[in-house]
């Protein structure tokens, strides 16, 4: 009898260590999943002078159905397990792809009559980040932004640079002329001929309302996934009349995109106050350091940091329980949620 206890005994023990899913590295390394309430995502399509007075019926719908579907896109992989690095992939690609925002096919024109699209993306679980800078031929610079992330050494590239490894990575590449849009082209010909010598947009050009929102339309998603994981991630056009290859805040991590296991952040707005005031890491700082909730940390710091320094614009984000923060100091911002309760909201001016 003892015999058959020990010869159990000894049986049970060999087949944990000889089980590689029983050894005590691979129980430290697979993290519980959570429950799948506890899902959330939220997105952006830039912030600026938004006003209702402006914008007609037909318009404001428009832009609604397509936040909508880059949320029900983001969302839909999140409810069947995936990552939240592919649901803030699959949502900003939405808005990539149509002309109502100011990133992809939207983008504005830089003097020269370029577009020059910049893109940025960071995962919670490990701090990895990916950027790019100024190219002009990449569909989608949010995915090639995430090729930088996951298939190379670095964290940031630019320009040829970038798009030749574009093409090494298989990620799409497309003619300039893929980019034009008539609205962009207006707006820069109207700054062209206001101000020809001027590098960028004038506080007095900035009170058309149109020509502002051409600098604002930055697009931008945050997600939670089911195993706890956060990913933001930001991709824009830049600023109509751009000159000097300026590159803004969006391909910046910590100025334009943020990530930890406590905070995901993405930012819109005037992106030289937003590198100076290294708004998203800051936000998510505050989350980590004091008794601040991310909507508390989000206001602090837009609304009182970023305005002693004259910038405006605005940021979304979510914390490691899937609150909501949407934070903005402009007439209005493009933004939409699915927040852990599965409760949608789109909006777009300051209450609605």
């Amino acid at each position: 009898m003892l015999k058959t206890h020990l010869t159990v005994l000894i049986t049970t023990l060999i087949g944990c260590f000889s089980n590689p899913a029983m050894t005590n590295e691979n129980m430290q390394n697979k993290e519980p999943k959570k429950d799948s309430s506890s899902i959330a995502l939220v997105i952006h399509g830039g912030a600026g002078t938004i006003l209702k007075k402006n914008m007609t019926d037909e318009l404001e719908q428009t832009y609604r159905a397509k936040l909508e579907e880059s949320l029900m896109a983001g969302y839909q992989i999140l409810e069947n397990g995936g990552s939240s690095t592919e649901a803030v992939k699959a949502a900003i690609v939405i808005m990539e792809n149509s002309p109502l925002f100011n990133a992809g096919k939207g983008s504005v024109f830089t003097h020269d009559g370029k577009n020059e699209l910049d893109a940025s993306i960071m995962a919670s679980h490990d701090l990895s980040a990916g950027a790019v800078a100024g190219v002009s031929h990449v569909k989608n610079p949010i995915l090639l932004a995430d090729k930088v992330r996951t298939e190379s050494k670095h964290v940031m590239m630019a320009r040829e640079g970038a798009e030749e490894f574009a093409k090494e990575h298989n990620v799409e590449l497309v003619d300039q002329k893929y980019f034009y849009t008539q609205r962009r082209w207006e707006q820069l010909q109207k700054v062209l001929k206001s101000t020809p010598q001027k590098s960028q947009l004038s506080e007095d050009e900035a009170k058309n309302s149109d020509v502002k929102n051409s600098k604002f339309g930055t697009v931008g998603a945050v997600a939670l996934d089911v195993n706890g994981n956060i990913t933001a991630g930001t991709s824009t056009g830049g600023m109509t009349n751009k000159r000097y290859g300026r590159i803004g805040d969006s391909p910046v991590i910590g100025a334009g995109t943020y990530a930890t296991p406590l905070c995901g952040v993405s930012a819109t707005g005037h992106g030289e106050y937003f590198i100076r005031a290294a708004v998203t890491h800051d936000i998510c700082a505050l989350v980590e350091y004091t008794d601040s909730n991310i909507q508390q940390a989000a206001d602090t710091v837009i609304h009182e940091k970023l305005v002693k320094l004259g910038g405006d614009g605005g940021v979304i984000g979510l914390d490691k329980e899937g609150n909501i923060m949407m934070s903005f100091n402009t007439e209005g911002m493009y933004r939409g949620s699915i927040d852990k309760d599965g409760k949608v909201t789109i909006k777009i001016y300051k209450d609605h």
